[in-house]
């Protein structure tokens, strides 16, 4: 179950960092609310994730997981450029959580 507290933590880290951007600096309330109310459910889940998991592990994939679908949805959403050398270096991060997440002992 930690696993999937981890994922779901992760997905609302996302959802934090792409709402902080249509907050506008905290001048948009809605977007301003959608924030604070993902990142406190992101880190309800990345504490529930703890309670079984390391945290050197969790974190890092937490991190990752939010840093690779920010990414993403910000060439999606924002236009953000979409090119290779970019691609590459998400393709490190994702190679890094995978790894972590095959090794880790839980």
């Amino acid at each position: 179950m930690a696993w999937i507290y981890l994922f779901i933590a992760a997905l609302f880290e996302v959802g934090w960092a792409i709402s902080l951007k249509y907050a506008q600096g905290f001048t948009k309330f809605g977007s301003s609310v959608a924030t604070i109310t993902f990142y406190i459910l992101s880190l309800t889940f990345l504490s529930k994730a703890l309670r079984t998991l390391p945290v050197g592990t969790a974190y890092t994939i937490w991190t990752g997981i939010g840093a690779v679908g920010t990414v993403v949805l910000s060439i999606i959403l924002f236009q953000e450029p979409f090119e290779a050398r970019r691609l590459t270096c998400i393709g490190f991060i994702v190679t890094g959580v995978i790894g972590l997440r095959l090794v880790s002992p839980h």
